[in-house]
């Protein structure tokens, strides 16, 4: 059994990450620490953990072997270089840090350590993810020139019950978030389009403030590759109604999906006598969860090389997004201080 500690309840899913711990045959919660002692103790004692109001007294603690990481994302880095000093293998939320700095300095301790490491990047392994890849693999849409992945969602806007929006006020912090609609959900359409197209040479990001937050509410970034591709990257806490879309288009053919009808359609010239957009109906399972494939690391002593690679390649980007937006200009992913 792999004995696990929360560290916080900041995170919006950190809830969900409990729910998969305590679910998992192989996982078991057996301690709590939060920056917020009151709501560390609340959570502990709903589980029946145990609650350390120091963090490392905890990490101290010989019969913890691992720990879920949902705190503010400004302190990420100092919490997850201490957890993989003491020896813990660590389950984290996205990002893994707000600089590429930070972010490496974790990587370092980890791989120093000899500890499991996961991020949750849990569109990696949707169906849809698997088929777009297939299809890219295939050469069906030829040279990719445009990816476009958008997601999005109204948690900013005031309703009668909630003001302020249904999204945590602290997730309108810049100081803890290190961003708003981008670095949050932004992070899924930005490491899809990194899936398709790779890293791209520059970062031009735009960022609106629709509700006034501290934070941007309305995001763009565009993405720019030496080939002349680009990739489109949208997120947002004011749309209502807005689907999850990937849209991948290259000299050959095409490829749409979207939650608003969950179809995947494709067009190619190089599938013979197509004519029309066809639906891709063999799409296949699910991947395992970050949270499970991260369980089986520490059991098999394996490595979670792609799913490492993949976040640190995504702070890269936000990194550099938040910079181009602040600057009003484009920024190098080559300039970033490594």
């Amino acid at each position: 059994m792999i004995r696990v500690a929360m560290l916080s309840f900041w995170h919006v899913h950190a809830k969900d990450y409990a729910r998969q711990a305590s679910e998992h045959p192989d996982t078991e919660i057996v301690a709590v620490w939060d920056e917020l002692p009151e709501r560390g103790r609340k959570e502990a004692e709903a589980r029946g953990a145990r609650f350390y109001e120091s963090l490392e007294e905890l990490l101290a603690q010989k019969d913890i072997d691992a720990v879920i990481v949902d705190t503010p994302t400004n302190v990420h880095r100092d919490v997850m270089v201490a957890a993989a000093r003491a020896g813990k293998h660590i389950f984290t939320e996205k990002v893994v840090a707000t600089t590429l700095k930070e972010c490496n300095e974790i990587l370092n301790a980890v791989e120093s350590a000899g500890v499991r490491l996961t991020v949750s990047l849990p569109r990696l392994n949707a169906d849809y993810t698997a088929a777009v890849q297939k299809i890219i693999g295939e050469g069906l849409l030829g040279e990719l020139t445009l990816v476009r992945t958008r997601l999005s969602h109204n948690g900013a806007i005031s309703t009668a019950e909630r003001p302020g929006g249904w999204l945590p006020a602290h997730f309108f912090g810049a100081e803890q978030c290190g961003g708003g609609a981008m670095i949050d959900l932004g992070c899924h359409p930005m490491y899809l389009a990194r899936l398709f197209l790779g890293l791209p040479e520059s970062v031009s990001a735009n960022y609106g403030y629709v509700t006034g937050k501290e934070v941007e509410d309305n995001a763009v970034s565009v993405l720019r590759y030496p080939s002349g591709a680009l990739a489109v990257v949208e997120a947002g806490f004011v749309n209502r109604f807005s689907p999850f879309v990937i849209e991948v288009h290259g000299t050959e053919g095409s490829l749409l999906y979207s939650t608003h009808d969950n179809k995947l359609l494709v067009r190619s010239s190089k599938l013979d006598g197509q004519t029309e957009w066809t639906v891709e109906k063999e799409l296949s399972a699910n991947r395992p969860s970050a949270f499970d494939q991260w369980v089986s690391h520490i059991q098999n002593g394996t490595t979670a090389s792609e799913n490492i690679a993949l976040a640190a390649d995504l702070t890269r980007l936000m990194e550099a997004s938040n910079l181009s937006a602040r600057a009003g200009a484009p920024v190098l992913l080559n300039d970033l201080q490594p």
